[in-house]
């Protein structure tokens, strides 16, 4: 049987220090992934970095508010945002489709029934989902905390076998990161309560933090999916996480029910 790798690519790993889409380390994890694909894995890809590319866009002369903006530069940016992945994608005869989505879809019912039996179909037909939140119409309190949780609900509707969610960190540390004192936590037993470690600031570029990352691990952890959290800026980090290269550092939440 095929393995299920849920793959969240976060703003922070797609964005240069000026805030525009790092199109060279879009390029390589394309790569990475088309590998993956080459290994017999399934691989759907949550992709944030929508509105970071439609922010690059257009200039806006008068005042915007925050959700206005968020509409304005997702809808612009995501249809250039897709166009990239198409276009990469295509270099290795791969097909892509598109799944936006809101939280309301993640209750019981029609529409989650209708979400799974569309990405099963794509993955059936060797389509790699990318999915993102729809965000022209998701504002405030319908919205996910952030694409690490709307990777979780993937990951656990697709009865995926691992979920790797890369950011430009190399996983869960015992403080600050960029305290020397501070080691990177490698594996996490289920029911460890890792809390006092977590930071709670946000991510610079994006709307999550390694504190959503920690609640989205351990619910899926939960459901007996394995969670790897990552640095998408390392070279090769995909291959290497795959081959178990042990020289490569990230975070690894050990699936319930596994030994």
């Amino acid at each position: 049987m095929k393995k299920r790798i849920v793959v969240k690519i976060g703003s922070n790993a797609l964005t240069r220090a000026d805030g525009r889409l790092d199109v060279t380390r879009m390029s390589a994890l394309v790569d990475q992934i088309a590998w993956l694909r080459g290994q017999g894995c399934e691989v759907i890809l949550v992709s944030s970095g929508a509105v970071a590319c439609g922010r690059r866009e257009l200039d806006i002369e008068h005042e915007l508010d925050s959700v206005e903006q968020r509409q304005l530069f997702s809808a612009m940016g995501q249809a250039k945002l897709i166009g990239l992945y198409y276009d990469l994608f295509r270099e290795y005869h791969i097909h892509v489709g598109q799944v936006l989505t809101m939280k309301e879809n993640f209750q019981p019912g029609e529409q989650y029934r209708n979400q799974q039996a569309c990405m099963r179909v794509m993955l059936e037909n060797g389509v790699i989902p990318i999915v993102n939140e729809n965000d022209t119409v998701s504002v405030t309190e319908l919205m996910f905390t952030d694409n690490d949780e709307l990777s979780g609900l993937i990951a656990q509707m697709m009865q995926a076998d691992t979920l790797i969610l890369l950011s430009n960190i190399d996983g869960i540390y015992t403080g600050n990161p960029a305290d020397p004192q501070s080691q990177l936590i490698k594996e996490v037993a289920p029911g460890t309560d890792l809390s006092q470690y977590i930071q709670t600031e946000k991510s610079s570029a994006g709307r999550g933090g390694m504190q959503s990352k920690y609640a989205t691990a351990t619910g899926v952890q939960q459901a007996g999916i394995s969670v790897i959290i990552a640095n998408g800026k390392r070279e090769n980090v995909l291959i290497d996480l795959m081959q178990n290269n042990k020289n490569v550092p990230h975070t690894v939440f050990i699936a319930h029910g596994t030994h």
